[in-house]
């Protein structure tokens, strides 16, 4: 089949989706029913991260059975080779020091969790635009949204908005909590030598106090409605004794870890139950201290560095060329650029070796400079938003700092969204950054949600917000 008349059909299906959506919301009796039950919904299933609603748009994220076909593909694709990136850095120290993976992280990342996978879930963040299918980012220590996505799903599935768009289209949803229980049984299994004896009981833990609890107590319900008991604690809480790890007297036999190792560091010689326990393969961790390997922003640029390419297949190194942006570690070297694949403005292409830090200098236009290992997109600096100045300024910090990256600007997707502006109804359509993210659950991507922005930063804790992902096709 050609592929520009299918992805011109795509195009087309799309737009005229969107298009007829958006129609049915000037019936002003169907959009305040449309509201209402948002709202309610939201209220009701606890989508609320940090005091404000999670999903304040009255549309959800379209794409088609073919777009998912493929995003499925190619995330799988790059998972496969991400595994050997983890299996080799395991042997080899060098690729830890390019990945930038600290002393302390080192010796975690070398005990063994008792399972294979490197993170049994994950979450790639990406651009898929008319013409291009970009990756900007990977999660994969201890990636958010999976249960709140779920409820928005069903919460969508009931506005009246929604109900009569089905009329004309078919509309399929996504669903990641069971997923997200297979993969902790699975590892647990594994983790048992595949001869577990009994249910075991689910902690997931993180610190205190954080806007990301009411997901925690979605996913906790989730699990004891599938006759897993589950309880939420923190590292403070935990008892390591016996060679049991404890929570209240109650035993431990799989962690549902949230907490990030950036978080869990400053503390861990005060609480260190969490990590004893682990250490002496006490309990099932997932995802473990190992998934900071591929966690570090670092990893792509492993992935688009020539050094590397030995250690992948030539299908996954056509996937990577085509779909991961170039990326290296900013630091005085030379290296060698790479043509662009989404990009907006195409990297000149380079057979001889560029001084890295004076091409960044003066190619401020097309490149980002972010820290290796960060989230919430804190200490982001994007060129084509800055002027000479204050690239040099972000050049000076970044060096200074001694773990950044530099990579190559990617299409960006962005889609018109009605989006709520306060609790009496009233809405807007906005232009919005659309961050499609699929989910991936032992290396199989098996569901995503979309987070939407106003700025270049599509990200929830920066103030974005996000909608569930729905398949569709014309009836």
């Amino acid at each position: 089949m050609n592929a520009a008349p299918e992805s011109a059909r795509r195009v087309s299906l799309l737009k005229d989706a969107v298009a007829y959506y958006n129609s049915l919301l000037d019936d002003d009796d169907l959009a305040a029913a449309s509201y209402k039950t948002l709202h309610e919904g939201l209220e009701h299933n606890r989508l609320i991260f940090g005091g404000r609603p999670l999903s304040p748009y009255l549309r959800p994220h379209f794409i088609t059975a073919d777009d998912w076909e493929r995003i499925r593909k190619t995330c799988e694709t790059i998972w496969s080779a991400l595994q050997k990136v983890k299996d080799a850095a395991v042997q080899d120290d060098a690729i830890l020091d390019e990945l930038g993976i600290t002393e302390i992280e080192k010796e975690l990342v070398k005990i063994d969790p008792g399972y294979k996978q490197v993170s049994p879930t994950a979450r790639l963040d990406s651009f898929l635009t008319d013409d291009a299918y970009s990756y900007v980012e990977l999660n994969g220590e201890s990636p958010a949204g999976i249960a709140f996505a779920d409820s928005a799903t069903e919460i969508f599935k009931t506005l009246p908005v929604m109900q009569k768009f089905s009329e004309r289209y078919e509309v399929t949803g996504l669903e990641g909590s069971s997923k997200m229980l297979d993969v902790l049984l699975a590892c647990w299994g594994e983790f048992c030598g595949g001869k577990a004896d009994r249910k075991p009981l689910i902690a997931i833990v993180d610190l205190k106090d954080l806007p990301t609890i009411k997901e925690f107590e979605l996913f906790r319900d989730y699990f004891e409605s599938r006759g897993y008991d589950a309880i939420i604690c923190s590292p403070q809480d935990l008892e390591f004794t016996n060679g049991k790890l404890y929570f209240g007297g109650v035993q431990i036999d799989v962690i549902y870890k949230r907490l990030l190792v950036n978080e869990y560091l400053p503390i861990m010689d005060e609480f260190p139950a969490l990590l004893e326990a682990y250490r002496a393969g006490a309990v099932c961790m997932v995802n473990s201290f190992r998934g900071k390997l591929v966690h570090k922003k670092a990893i792509f640029a492993v992935l688009t560095n020539e050094r590397y390419a030995h250690l992948f297949t030539e299908t996954e190194l056509a996937t990577i060329n085509a779909h991961v942006p170039w990326t290296r570690k900013f630091r005085q070297e030379q290296t060698q650029v790479r043509t662009g694949s989404g990009s907006d403005e195409v990297l000149p292409s380079a057979d001889d070796a560029v001084d890295l830090v004076e091409w960044t200098r003066a190619n401020s236009s097309k490149l980002v400079l972010k820290p290796n290992d960060d989230y919430g997109g804190h200490g982001i600096y994007i060129g084509w938003n800055s002027t000479p100045e204050e690239w040099d300024a972000a050049i000076d910090a970044a060096l200074a700092d001694g773990d950044y990256l530099v990579q190559e600007r990617v299409k960006t997707a962005k889609e018109t969204f009605p989006m709520l502006f306060d609790d009496l109804g009233k809405w807007g359509m906005i232009e919005q950054l659309v961050d499609l993210d699929p989910l991936l659950f032992n290396g199989v991507v098996g569901s995503a949600f979309t987070r939407l922005s106003s700025n270049e930063l599509a990200n929830v804790t920066a103030g974005g917000g996000m909608v569930p992902t729905f398949i569709i096709s014309e009836k």
